[in-house]
């Protein structure tokens, strides 16, 4: 078993060094702390004795700190900065949502599904001001273009914080005309056969489809590379292609829902599952204690939260 290798620094400690750094000598520091010059010594003492390094300089008249002792205070005084401001972020949480909140959002779902809510959000919190982008794609999870960014799919980037919202699925579908004059597809690759309309979204590849099937051992995939004379980069106009029998279409459940409900849509290959794409809040980590932040995700969760109960 490993012994652990206890800290040069100790916790209680870095206040001290941030002391000394800023005193000109052990008893202007030893005035400053409240305590005797000989306390101030032997503290000293025994930081450098775990370090192995003179952190000090002493002369009769005056104290300068070593290279070393240098580098020490400059980390004591971003760690004890850091403390503060997570004291003053945790202060903040206690208090009401207020500022600016940029929140981003895909085309269609922004707008059916996102926009509602902001507008429910900011009767409850009117001193949050909300700026709402739809973009076709997400911005870069590394760019400051977004404090909530409601997006589909975890993404693969530790540097944020996801909460996932809701369940989602990409679903194939078609009308009930096109399926009577071209027939039902049994398999992934009679897709190749038929009219796929084709949204032109994200950074997936263009047409092509990743469809799995069975669990386990059992469980085995499929790629299709589907061709079509319809596309589009909007999402409502390639549904409403669909519902006018114009070829079979991959839409996301939430945007289908109501056809497939209706039977206006039918599912096709329903055995088959498509690539995981649940509904996610995405938050930069250095945003995940603002107020603001926290409650708009809070208020976003429990509201598509209400409507997966309803529709249970």
């Amino acid at each position: 078993m490993a012994t652990a290798i206890p800290p040069v620094i100790q916790p209680g400690e870095l206040g001290f060094v941030v002391t000394l750094a800023g005193s000109a000598s052990l008893s202007s520091a030893a005035r400053e702390l409240g305590l005797s010059k000989a306390a101030v010594s032997k503290r000293l003492a025994l930081i450098e004795q775990r370090s192995g390094v003179a952190l000090v300089n002493r002369t009769t008249r005056r104290m300068s700190l070593t290279p070393e002792g240098e580098i020490v205070a400059e980390c004591a005084r971003r760690i004890l900065g850091e403390i503060d401001e997570l004291g003053q972020s945790l202060q903040r949480s206690r208090q009401a949502p207020r500022g600016l909140l940029r929140i981003n959002a895909t085309l269609g779902f922004g707008r059916s599904h996102v926009a509602p809510v902001i507008s429910r959000f900011v009767k409850r919190h009117p001193e949050v001001e909300v700026q709402l982008q739809l973009s076709v794609n997400p911005p870069p999870l590394t760019d400051d273009a977004f404090d909530v960014c409601i997006r589909f799919g975890e993404p693969p980037d530790a540097r944020v914080i996801a909460r996932r919202l809701a369940p989602n699925r990409r679903l194939l579908c078609a009308s009930p005309a096109y399926l009577a004059r071209h027939g039902m597809p049994k398999a992934p690759q009679d897709l190749l056969r038929h009219n796929c309309i084709g949204i032109r979204q994200g950074d997936e590849a263009y047409g092509t489809l990743r469809l799995s099937t069975g669990s386990g051992a059992r469980r085995r995939s499929e790629t299709v590379k589907t061709r079509g004379t319809l596309a589009t980069n909007d999402g409502e106009i390639a549904v409403a292609w669909a519902l006018e029998g114009h070829g079979i279409l991959m839409r996301a459940e939430w945007d289908i829902a109501r056809h497939l409900k209706s039977g206006r849509l039918v599912p096709v290959l329903p055995a088959w599952q498509t690539p995981e794409a649940d509904v996610y809040a995405v938050v930069p980590q250095r945003l995940q204690l603002a107020t603001r932040v926290r409650a708009f995700v809070d208020f976003i969760a429990d509201e598509f939260a209400e409507l997966e109960a309803r529709a249970a």
